[in-house]
């Protein structure tokens, strides 16, 4: 197999002819956005060819520079044309790590969907993979979406819609003129949680980057203040919900509940077929299992997908960053 660079509209027209959708990360909007955040720069893309010269795939990659070092990111990538045998996929991610190691010396790593446990791969040196997640048909009617929820998926929305004061709207030019109100949610909802948020700027970014065409931003409000929104990608004929944010109260779990019911009917008026919550947990992955019980109620849907790993280019420097992660691990108890 081989590595042949690719323009993006190279990559875009063979995903074309081979019949591909797209995954929102790698289309040219989403490297528009990329470029935005600092230490993001986008690198180029790529197909893997097998030795006839045929695609078996494609992939656009940023380089993140971080911590004084420089990996790759592909983002749902690569997009395959077929399903790939173990061997094969080994034989593709040598051929990949050939090319980049030729190209760019200084990238360490590249991190990306591998479907098997590769012996040149390894397990993500920082994130949290996930290799499931769940995805909501949302063709036919508003009954028709809610009809194939489970049972306490509708009894939940159903609950929501009759006793929740919330209103729910398409707010995506409001957001795109000022993002601090749903920010200002964003922020209740990391405290509460646990995690740290992106700086506004990344929000208002990825808005104003996809276009309206590729991001919509739902929200519920109670006597008009913000208490739950979310913000849904759009390729093609599926749709992600990438961010949602909430207030803390007992009102906010019934009014995500129908703000995702409202998302739904929403984005498949608009031409969507399926609708990702995302990650959730499993055997492999069990630290999102705390996600599970509140996104599989919308969906008997469970899906694989490929999680993501490490694919080491220069394999001292690599070694070097896992030592570095041992020792840190040990201080942190």
């Amino acid at each position: 197999m081989q590595a042949k660079e690719l323009t993006f509209d190279q990559l875009v027209a063979e995903a074309d002819r081979l019949g591909l959708e797209l995954p929102i990360e790698q289309t040219p909007e989403w490297a528009s956005y990329e470029k935005t955040v600092p230490g993001r720069t986008f690198w180029g893309c790529v197909a893997i060819q097998d030795d006839g010269g045929e695609t078996l795939g494609v992939a656009a990659f940023t380089d993140y520079e971080t911590h004084g070092y420089h990996y790759l990111r592909s983002h749902h990538g690569p997009v395959w044309a077929r399903e790939l045998t173990e061997e094969e996929e080994r034989e593709a991610m040598v051929a990949l790590r050939d090319f980049v190691s030729a190209r760019d010396r200084k990238v360490v790593f590249v991190r990306l969907a591998i479907e098997h446990e590769l012996d040149v791969s390894h397990p993500t040196l920082s994130m949290k993979p996930y290799d499931t997640t769940v995805v909501i048909d949302i063709t036919g009617t508003d009954e028709d979406i809610l009809a194939r929820m489970k049972g306490r998926g509708r009894r939940d929305v159903r609950k929501a819609l009759r006793e929740t004061p919330a209103t729910y709207a398409d707010e995506t030019e409001l957001a795109a003129k000022s993002f601090s109100e749903y920010y200002d949610v964003m922020v209740e909802t990391s405290e509460r949680d646990g995690f740290v948020p992106a700086p506004i700027d990344d929000y208002e970014n990825t808005i104003r980057c996809l276009g309206p065409e590729h991001c919509r931003v739902f929200a519920g409000r109670v006597d008009g203040r913000v208490i739950t929104w979310t913000m849904a990608t759009i390729s093609g004929r599926h749709a992600v919900r990438y961010y949602g944010a909430s207030r803390s109260g007992k009102e906010r779990a019934l009014a995500t509940d129908g703000l995702i019911f409202f998302e739904c009917c929403a984005l498949g008026k608009m031409g969507c077929v399926d609708y990702d919550q995302m990650g959730i947990g499993s055997e492999e992955f069990p630290d999102l299992m705390t996600l599970n019980t509140f996104k599989t109620k919308f969906s008997k849907e469970v899906r694989h997908v490929s999680p993501d790993r490490d694919l080491p280019v220069r394999a001292t420097f690599y070694k070097s960053l896992l030592a570095g992660k041992k020792i840190l691990n040990k201080v942190r108890g």
